[in-house]
């Protein structure tokens, strides 16, 4: 997402302020379950905080691609987060037919969003290679 207009200014202050948040819901998270100290519905609560601020992050690019006013820097995010959402999938499929048939351990699901966030930096990458621009920073 292109910082250089407005649109991408709002985009990377949304993701620092989602970031900072989830650093600020996890910790303590991974802390309280470490030293046993939630349970029941507060346990829930206490594991599904620190989803959020990712979640957001999620809302952030769609909000991203909705206010970008320059159709290219939209064209490049939008093939970014393709690059992305294919490689996730196709991870995720071959990896849940293997877990299937036992022949790989399982991984944690929200490993799902690193691996997502991964393959943007890979689509930004192929946007370079492909029309000059980081998925709108060229």
């Amino acid at each position: 997402m292109s910082s250089f207009t407005p649109a991408g200014r709002r985009y990377s202050v949304r993701v620092i302020v989602l970031s900072l948040l989830y650093c600020a819901l996890l910790l303590p998270a991974v802390y309280a379950f470490k030293h046993h100290l939630v349970s029941g519905a507060l346990a829930w609560v206490a594991a599904i905080l620190p989803a959020l601020p990712i979640i957001g992050v999620f809302a952030a690019i769609g909000l991203y691609l909705v206010e970008e006013k320059d159709e290219y820097q939209r064209m490049l995010t939008v093939r970014q987060t393709l690059w992305a959402s294919g490689i996730m999938l196709s991870l995720a499929t071959v990896w849940g037919f293997l877990e299937s048939f036992d022949m790989v351990s399982h991984i944690p699901a929200y490993y799902a969003s690193v691996i997502w966030f991964g393959g943007l930096g890979i689509g930004g990458c192929v946007n370079k290679l492909t029309f000059g621009g980081f998925g709108g920073r060229g």
